[in-house]
């Protein structure tokens, strides 16, 4: 009996330098993070900038603030009265939903066109929660698997 030699794995080629606003996309872009990028979206800053603020920051809040939004904290928002006010004579440019059906309610957050984001304490939580996993892994230079 003859036994065939296998070659040795061959690494995979190491990719180009990726540039922190590059990584920054990269990781929010995961499915995880889905409803943080919907907001991150409407938001009137780049990457560059949503980096920077994040390093510096340990809360939602206070993220949103060095990119030059106020939070407005409501008691309650209704989804579809938010839709109405939608567009610059209402000053909504963006109701995102979120949709948990753990607990069966809708978590509004609103962008608004004066720079400010009305929102639930519910979904403040929530997303001070999603920023502080997206931050983890974003610092984490050890995971950098997709």
């Amino acid at each position: 009996m003859t036994k065939k030699k296998t070659a040795a794995p061959v690494a995979s080629p190491v990719p180009d330098k990726e540039t922190e606003p590059q990584r920054f996309v990269r990781i929010l872009a995961r499915g995880e993070f889905k409803t943080l990028k919907a907001v991150l979206d409407h938001l009137v800053a780049d990457s560059v900038a949503m980096n920077a603020a994040l390093v510096t920051t340990n809360s939602y809040p206070m993220f949103l603030g060095k990119l030059g939004y106020r939070v407005i904290v409501e008691k309650q928002l209704h989804e579809q009265d938010c839709y109405t006010r939608l567009g610059p004579a209402g000053g909504i440019r963006a109701v995102i939903p979120l949709h948990n059906t753990a607990t069966y309610s809708t978590l509004v957050t609103l962008v608004n066109y004066d720079s400010t984001v009305t929102t639930t304490q519910k979904s403040v939580d929530y997303y001070d929660d999603q920023l502080a996993e997206f931050k983890t892994q974003l610092m984490n230079r050890s995971g950098n698997a997709a």
